[in-house]
Formats: structure tokens, sequence, C-alpha cells
């Protein structure tokens, strides 16, 4: 059953790591299903769900860093 392949509803507590982790395990199981097209495309809604999850937190995380470096400057 390859229903969660199409939950794209980010899993609370799961880290980024985690998320990278998934993230190569599709791969690897898109690049060993060569025949069925439809759990491919599961397979590949998925990887997108999560490749933009790691994105936003890439994003969320560069923030803080750009905010943290600010505050430093300012305690100077």
């Amino acid at each position: 059953d390859w229903s969660w392949a199409v939950d794209t509803n980010e899993s609370p507590g799961k880290t980024i790591e985690r998320e990278l982790e998934e993230l190569q395990e599709l791969v690897a199981q898109l690049e060993a299903n060569k025949d069925d097209l439809e759990q491919s495309l599961k397979i590949y809604e998925r990887g997108v769900a999560l490749s933009a999850s790691i994105r936003k937190r890439i994003a969320e995380a560069e923030t803080r860093v750009e905010m943290l470096t600010k505050k430093s400057r300012l305690a100077e």
C-alpha cells in the first residue's frame, strides 16, 4: 500500500535529517521501480513534498542564523 506516498503533511518532530534520509530512500525506490507508473508517480509526489519541506526548513534556519548574526553585531 503506497497511500503514504501522497501524504504531504509534515510530521511533527521529524528532523530535517530524517526527511533527507526518506528522500534518499524514495530516490532509490524510483530507480528500482521500472514497471509501475502509478506507484512511481506517488513516490515522486511524496519526494516533491519532502523536497519542499526541506527547502522551507533550510530557509527558516538561514533566517535564524541571519537574525542571530545581527544580534551579535549589535551586542558588540
